[in-house]
């Protein structure tokens, strides 16, 4: 893919704007990495990997089964609900589904569930990571548009609880309707235990949103502070992670880290080509015309996001599809929040989209699953999808309030 999106905009120089130095490609890919805003994504990559070799994921799911374990679906409740507490350390979709993912499959399977609906549900719930601040897809929006990304992270907290609840009601009827055994309700001792055990590991979002959300420390900051404090908790702490770990975890964060800086990169001058050669206002002017509503303009944006990510890495769609549409939507009244949100929303389901939704592939590899037994209950998990996206549309405080 980074191959593709280097070769195609220089070819698209050579033959249609022989005059322009092809010096100018060289600057477009140094500065689509350009951005010190970006710094905080290796960080919150690593900080993911550190926490991904530790105890923090089965301390978080303990709690969380300690309290909701006993209702009915309270086990795929746990899933949801874990999902999104590691989204608000990672960031990163993929973590998520390997974290949450490896251990929860066995525990749903030893309740009933099928392999289609556990790994449905552990693909989709994976994608709140993405709306939870951190958010890899936020900071690339953010560096775009010039939109702030604390606000950003602050705006996707609404939206991803509500998904989390949609989620969990779904959950409840399906294993009511499956058949699913409850199991039983924990004591108040038993709870007490887990909350201790998890204490520390709850701090992780607490020490990003509220250090974000008081103006202590910038997103960048909040990343170093992740990765210090996940450092301390699996290092000295809990003494899960070695020295000798690191280089492996080091490594690790590396290689995902030079893929993403790629894409962005290779991005960046892909949508500089499109720019200088107009293509934009040719598409707008066909798809929304002249004097297109706020309304319009969201159902486009949406439209072409959901496309755009079934095919493409979303933060490659996020790069080259933004700059087209924030100028008109804010000139339409909209706020450049609100599209970020509904922007980054589109490419959390497009991870999970079939044909190329990168959790889908996630799931085959680390379950060994076949592509068809993973994609096999998406279809209900696509139809809450929309529902939230139409509500995020219709209502926007629900990602403003905070602001």
């Amino acid at each position: 893919m980074g191959y593709s999106l280097v070769v195609a905009p220089i070819a698209i120089i050579f033959f249609f704007f022989p005059n322009v130095n092809l010096a100018i490609g060289v600057q477009q890919l140094i500065a689509g990495v350009s951005a010190q805003v970006l710094l905080a994504v290796p960080m919150f990559i690593l900080a993911a990997d550190i926490m991904c070799s530790g105890h923090t994921t089965k301390r978080l799911l303990d709690l969380i089964e300690t309290f909701v374990g006993h209702i009915r679906g309270g086990m795929a409740i746990t899933t949801a609900a874990t999902c999104t507490l590691f989204g608000a350390i990672s960031g990163s979709t993929q973590a998520t589904v390997v974290a949450v993912g490896k251990p929860m499959r066995q525990r749903l399977a030893k309740l009933g569930y099928s392999d289609g609906e556990s790994t449905s549900l552990i693909i989709n719930s994976a994608i709140i990571a993405l709306l939870i601040p951190p958010s890899i897809s936020m900071i690339m929006y953010s560096v775009v548009t010039g939109s702030s990304v604390g606000d950003l992270f602050i705006a996707g907290v609404g939206p991803g609880i509500l998904m989390l609840i949609v989620f969990s009601i779904y959950c409840f009827f399906y294993a009511k309707w499956a058949k699913i055994p409850t199991q039983r309700k924990a004591t108040g001792k038993e709870r007490v235990a887990a909350l201790k055990k998890a204490i520390l590991p709850l701090f992780f979002p607490v020490i990003i949103f509220a250090g974000i959300y008081s103006g202590k420390f910038s997103p960048t900051e909040a990343a170093a502070v992740a990765v210090l404090y996940a450092l301390i908790l699996e290092m000295i702490v809990y003494r899960t992670v070695g020295l000798k770990d690191l280089h492996r975890i080091a490594l690790s964060t590396a290689v995902v880290t030079s893929a993403v800086f790629v894409l962005v990169s290779s991005g960046q001058l892909f949508s500089w080509v499109i720019s200088y050669a107009q293509i934009p206002q040719l598409l707008t002017d066909a798809v929304l015309g002249t004097d297109p509503s706020a309304l319009r303009i969201m159902v486009t944006v949406t439209i072409f996001f959901f496309i755009g990510c079934m095919f493409v890495d979303s933060l490659v769609v996020i790069i080259i599809l933004s700059p087209i549409f924030y100028p008109l939507a804010v000139q339409a009244g909209i706020d450049p929040i609100h599209l970020g949100i509904l922007i980054t929303l589109q490419a959390a389901i497009g991870s999970v989209s079939p044909p190329f939704g990168c959790n889908i592939f996630t799931a085959c590899a680390i379950f060994n699953k076949p592509y068809a037994t993973v994609v096999k209950g998406l279809p209900a998990y696509m139809a809450m999808l929309i529902l939230i996206t139409i509500i995020v549309i219709a209502f926007p405080q629900l990602s403003l309030f905070m602001l």
